[in-house]
């Protein structure tokens, strides 16, 4: 797959509500912006091809550079495809939303859930959230959160953005009742 930008993002949060977090919140972002295999063909009936072309060697190549960026265990992630205007949302959800991908991340991470995920078609330099929930279980409240990610000059109409993200922790200052308080 023809990648034509890696970008890394780290957030730190240190102080929240007017209090110190301890420990810091940090957050990691990697990005892939790579050429969508399906460009210019039309509607493609079988995305599957381009999925056992593509999808491990994404996950393999974004997993461990965001681990590495985050500098701790993750306890939250979360996953994010946006294709450019020329493809379709099913592009980059063929991407990643399959074990080829998701799984590098899952054992990377010694995570147990499902990735949460966002996936939209976009013009260059498009906003947008993803989702994180907690890598062992998606119901603690604590690390339901998101981090906003833009790359200015990405997607190209014919790319996709390929995207991971990890934190060190749940939300900063959270203080929500557990789910089962309210069952």
């Amino acid at each position: 797959m023809n990648v034509r930008k890696l970008v890394t993002l780290v957030e730190e949060t240190r102080w929240e509500g007017g209090r110190e977090v301890d420990p810091v919140a940090r957050v990691a972002v990697v990005a892939a912006v790579v050429e969508n295999p399906w460009a210019g063909q039309g509607f493609v009936e079988d995305l599957a091809p381009g999925i056992d072309a593509h999808a491990s060697d994404l996950g393999a190549l974004l997993a461990p550079r965001v681990l590495e960026a985050l500098g701790g265990p993750a306890e939250a992630y979360g996953k994010a495809g946006i294709v450019g205007l020329d493809g379709e949302v099913e592009h980059a959800s063929a991407l990643i939303h399959t074990l080829k991908f998701g799984d590098h991340f899952r054992t990377a991470a010694a995570a147990t859930t499902l990735l949460p995920a966002v996936e939209k078609r976009a013009r260059a330099g498009a906003t947008f959230d993803i989702p994180l929930k907690h890598v062992t279980d998606a119901t603690i409240r604590s690390h339901h959160q998101s981090v906003e990610v833009q790359v200015a000059d990405a997607p190209h109409a014919g790319e996709i953005l390929i995207a991971l993200a990890a934190a060190t922790r749940g939300r900063p200052q959270q203080r929500l009742a557990p789910l089962s308080s309210e069952q």
